[in-house]
């Protein structure tokens, strides 16, 4: 947001030295007119200094650069930070939180658990000798007995935790764990609603099963599915090393059996793959079959760049980072933010939709 992108330029020229502590700071309308930003924008980006008690404002006076805290106050924060890897989905959540964290004055300190649910309490507990004073955490939440007792196992470690892209199904108002999420299952809806107002009606979704986002997708496409008339039961799941064993042949016959004219594919390797399935059937893609691609990792490289719903994955880790420092700041004054940030979708040729607007 706006206020925001502010803000963080404010934070670090105070940071920088370009206002120094106790220094007044330019009026709520200098910088509207020099930004050329709302006078509201501006108000805001001055509450987010303030409530981080970076700026102080004193009544017909101004806005002013606090003065430094009292020695425990100075200690500059770090934040652990626990992942499942470092690898494609991950990177940009990271440097979303290093950012946020580093604007901040902050720091990190990072651990994974490559996918091995078995290791997350020995890295957390790791994060925790190291002295840390928050935890965001993306845990292993799926394909477990009590996912709801282990995010209260979670909450209750000795200081703040805020899950990042995880959060619990269908526990309504029993959930009260602190989170950012994407919502995937309003991507996968937007996906369908996409591809339906290019004319098809029958849609196929083909997912790689056993991964977190795969539920929220699911759950999206049925509701689209639903809500829009459209043929139903066209779903097709196998696991990753499935999907590499027969270059997504499997995939591909489904969706000749669906007699599918569309398909939502999670994620961007299986999409390119079934490509590739296509194309040495003879099936031409967006011609004969339009796609579109969960995750937008790599999308553009597929041999006809694909249509993808791409997560907002550096917004999550800023959002993620934001909470923590804000919670470390408010403590229990703080409300439980619980926030799920909805993916857009990028339009490449994999759709046809790409080719009709440049035929216009």
């Amino acid at each position: 947001m706006k206020f925001e992108i502010l803000a963080d330029q404010l934070r670090r020229g105070i940071l920088a030295g370009t206002w120094t502590a106790g220094q007044k700071l330019p009026t709520e309308q200098e910088l509207a007119k020099e930004t050329g930003l709302s006078l509201t924008t501006v108000r805001r980006a001055f509450d987010e200094l303030v409530t981080e008690r970076i700026v102080v404002r004193r009544q017909g006076a101004g806005s002013f650069v606090a003065h430094a805290r009292p020695r425990e106050e100075r200690t500059r924060r770090r934040i652990g930070v626990l992942l499942p890897d470092t690898q494609l989905y991950y990177p940009r959540v990271l440097q979303g939180i290093d950012e946020s964290l580093s604007a901040a004055g902050a720091s990190l300190q990072l651990a994974t658990y490559r996918y091995q649910p078995e290791r997350e309490d020995e890295s957390i507990a790791s994060l925790l000798d190291a002295g840390v004073d928050g935890l965001l955490l993306a845990p292993t939440l799926t394909g477990i007995e009590a996912p709801l007792a282990r995010t209260r196992e979670l909450m209750s470690l000795p200081v703040p935790v805020v899950l990042v892209e995880r959060s619990l199904h269908g526990v309504g108002p029993a959930d009260t764990t602190e989170h950012v999420c994407s919502d995937h299952a309003g991507g996968a809806y937007d996906a369908v609603g996409h591809l339906a107002l290019l004319g098809h009606t029958r849609i196929a979704l083909l997912t790689r099963s056993r991964t977190v986002t795969e539920f929220g997708v699911v759950q999206g496409y049925r509701s689209a599915v639903a809500d829009l008339g459209l043929t139903p039961d066209l779903e097709f799941s196998q696991a990753k090393t499935d999907w590499e064993a027969d270059s997504a042949e499997s995939a591909f016959a489904a969706l000749r059996t669906f007699e599918a004219t569309a398909a939502l594919v999670f994620g961007d390797r299986e999409a390119a793959m079934l490509e590739g399935a296509a194309r040495r059937s003879g099936v031409r893609v967006p011609d004969d079959l339009a796609l579109v691609s969960y995750d937008d990792e790599f999308a553009d490289l597929a041999e006809v760049p694909l249509t993808a719903v791409a997560p907002p994955k550096y917004r999550i880790g800023r959002m993620a980072a934001d909470v923590m420092l804000r919670r470390l700041v408010e403590g229990d004054e703080c409300p439980l933010h619980q926030i799920r940030l909805r993916p857009r979708i990028v339009i490449r040729r994999s759709c046809g939709a790409g080719d009709r607007h440049d035929e216009n």
